[in-house]
This record gives C-alpha cells, structure tokens and sequence, in this order.
C-alpha cells in the first residue's frame, strides 16, 4: 500500500489512536489527488479502464 503524507497527517488528525502500516511513502499528492510519483496507470488498469496498446 502507498501513502502519502497528506493523507497520512489527515487519518492522524482524525483517528489518532489507530496505526498506520505502508509499504511506502511517496512524495506529495498532485492537484488532482494522485500520489506522487506513485504507480503510473496501476490503478487504472485494476478499476478496468482500457490498456493501450501500441
């Protein structure tokens, strides 16, 4: 699982009595909210939008 740290600082603000456990932290978020520089089209490809081919 990634996070990052504005979502971190967001759970612990609202629940700070529970633990968070990630495999890694990125950067920053963008102005779209995607973790930077995060996993590319990952997740677009497990919630089934089309592959590209080329």
């Amino acid at each position: 699982m990634l996070a990052a740290p504005e979502g971190i600082e967001r759970i612990r603000e609202r629940h700070p009595e529970v633990e968070i456990f990630v495999a890694k932290v990125d950067r920053e978020l963008n102005d779209k909210g995607y973790i930077l520089p995060g996993l590319g089209d990952a997740g677009d490809r497990a919630f089934g939008a089309p592959v590209k081919v080329q």
